[in-house]
């Protein structure tokens, strides 16, 4: 059995344990070996001299790959991901890491010790006690918005309190967590905030009351978007409608600001029909 072709249906990086039982023979290892085709990594781990980094490097610390680390390789959408952040069993003694955050704790999802990610369920219940809450909101309601992960499945996890009020909370509705962040802010407001409705043809971000319409805007509002977008809120000033439109570095950087131009819209009746 070839271990170079085994090591590439692991991602490149496995436990010679696990690639023993895949067939691979000790003779075939140390060819490879010798032949520069596959490295070393620590003792009882090989991987392939073009593995993807961070997955050798969990393995060399013996640790996994988790929290919003794990979350921002599934795809999702993440505030801050400036550090690593890994996970590693709580009682584990040779587990180590010399940048980012390594997150010590028995996992509600059983880890193979072959594995060098988490299960995103472990992630989302990381990122739930790690996180600020809306940063964390964000996180578990992109996993919701995308499917990848199990509500029900979820529900019946004995989750610690700040991951079961992450579920209890979490809608799958935001197209992106400023949108999550948004709305987690004006919360307390006693007025309907409706994500994602159909409006003259087209989706806004948020409507609040009857006639105030929000649009968060990303990256993506740029050239022909920006055109499209900037029709659509011509014809639904036409139809009655208001505008209010917030872009990244407002939202993050100039919450204040922000809160008192909807705060003042609202006091104009702006969000009520006419």
């Amino acid at each position: 059995m070839d271990p170079i072709e085994q090591l590439r249906k692991r991602d490149g990086v496995a436990r010679i344990d696990a690639l023993r039982r895949d067939g691979v023979t000790d003779h075939a290892l140390r060819r490879a070996r010798e032949q520069g085709r596959l490295l070393s990594v620590r003792r009882g781990w090989v991987a392939l001299p073009d593995a993807d980094p961070s997955l050798v490097a969990a393995a060399r610390r013996g640790v996994v790959l988790s929290c919003i680390t794990l979350a921002q390789r599934r795809g999702l959408w993440v505030l801050d991901n400036s550090e690593p952040h890994v996970a590693a069993p709580s009682k584990s003694g040779h587990a180590r890491t010399t940048r980012g955050v390594i997150h010590w704790n028995r996992p509600l999802m059983p880890r193979d010790p072959g594995a060098l990610e988490d299960s995103l369920e472990n992630a989302l219940i990381l990122v739930a006690g790690c996180q600020a809450h809306e940063a964390a909101l964000a996180v578990w309601e992109s996993a919701l918005r995308k499917g990848i992960v199990d509500p029900g499945v979820l529900e019946r996890l004995p989750l610690p309190p700040t991951a079961r009020r992450m579920l209890s909370e979490a809608r799958p509705f935001a197209d992106a967590g400023t949108e999550t962040i948004f709305r987690t802010r004006l919360a307390w407001l006693d007025i309907p905030i409706t994500p994602q409705v159909w409006l003259l043809g087209h989706r806004v971000d948020f409507l609040i009351g009857e006639r105030l319409v929000v649009q968060i805007d990303g990256g993506h509002h740029v050239g022909q978007q920006r055109e499209k977008d900037n029709s659509h809120d011509a014809l639904l000033r036409l139809h009655g409608y208001h505008v209010i439109r917030i872009g990244y570095d407002r939202l993050m950087n100039h919450w204040p600001e922000v809160q008192a131009m909807i705060l003042m819209a609202i006091a104009q009746r702006l969000h009520r029909a006419r």
